[in-house]
C-alpha cells in the first residue's frame, strides 16, 4: 500500500481479471441503480466505506467512495459473490445464531473487521486515517503471505477492486474508455501516466 492507499495502476490487472471470476458485477450495478441495497447494519456499512476508501482513494480521478463501491460491496456480499456464500474457514468463521437472517457473505466483512479491531485494540473505524492505513497495510501484508489464501481479506479486497473497475467512474475515468477506437497503430509511446483502455486487457501492466 502506498502513502494514500493501494497503488491503483499496479492493481488494474488484478481488478479486471477478478471481474471475470466474480460472476455478474454489471448486473449488481444494475440492481444498485434500481435501488437494491445490501443487508448490512451501520457498523458493517461504516467498515465497508473505510476499507473501500483506503483501497481506492481519490487521487487525480475519483475513488471508491465517489463510485459508490461500498454500496456495491455490501450488495455483492449479500448475494454471496466471489465465493462468499459460505462461511469463512477455520479461525475466521463467524458464530451465527440459529435462523440468523443476515447473509453469509457479510461474515467475511465481519471477520476482517474483528481482526482490524484486535490490531487497533479498539474500534478501527474510529481511528485517524493514517492509523487506519497503517493497520490495513499490515493486515494486507499478513493476508497475502504464502499459505494464507483462506484469509477473508482476499475476498473483500477482490470485491472492492472489482466493484471499482466495473463502475462507470472506474471504467471510464480511471481507465480509458473509447466507444469507437481509432485507427490501428502498432507502436505508440507509453509512460507511467498512460491509462489502460477499459476494453483492452492486453494493454494492462500486470507489474
Amino acid at each position: 500500500m502506498g502513502e494514500r492507499g493501494l497503488d491503483r495502476r499496479q492493481l488494474i490487472g488484478a481488478g479486471l481479471l477478478l471481474a471475470l471470476g466474480v460472476g455478474t458485477p454489471i448486473a449488481l450495478w444494475r440492481r444498485h441503480a434500481e435501488g437494491e441495497s445490501g443487508s448490512a447494519d451501520a457498523g458493517q456499512r461504516a467498515l465497508a466505506e473505510r476499507l473501500s476508501d483506503l483501497v481506492v482513494p481519490a487521487t487525480d480521478t475519483p475513488g471508491a467512495l465517489a463510485a459508490r463501491v461500498p454500496d456495491w460491496l455490501l450488495l455483492a456480499l449479500s448475494h454471496g459473490q466471489a465465493g462468499t456464500g459460505t462461511q469463512p474457514a477455520g479461525p475466521f468463521a463467524t458464530v451465527r445464531a440459529v435462523g440468523a437472517a443476515a447473509p453469509m457473505g457479510l461474515g467475511w466483512l465481519d471477520a476482517v473487521g474483528r481482526q482490524l479491531n484486535a490490531m487497533a485494540r479498539g474500534d478501527f473505524v474510529s481511528l485517524p486515517a493514517k492509523a487506519q492505513h497503517d493497520l490495513l497495510a499490515a493486515l494486507d501484508a499478513e493476508a497475502f503471505k504464502p499459505g494464507n489464501d483462506a484469509h477473508p481479506w482476499h475476498k473483500i479486497k477482490e470485491l472492492i477492486l472489482t466493484g471499482y473497475y466495473t463502475s462507470e467512474i472506474g471504467g471510464s475515468q480511471e481507465l480509458r474508455y473509447e466507444l469507437v477506437p481509432g485507427r490501428w497503430e502498432p507502436d505508440i509511446p507509453i509512460g507511467p501516466q498512460t491509462r489502460a483502455f477499459s476494453s483492452d486487457w492486453t494493454a494492462v501492466d500486470f507489474g
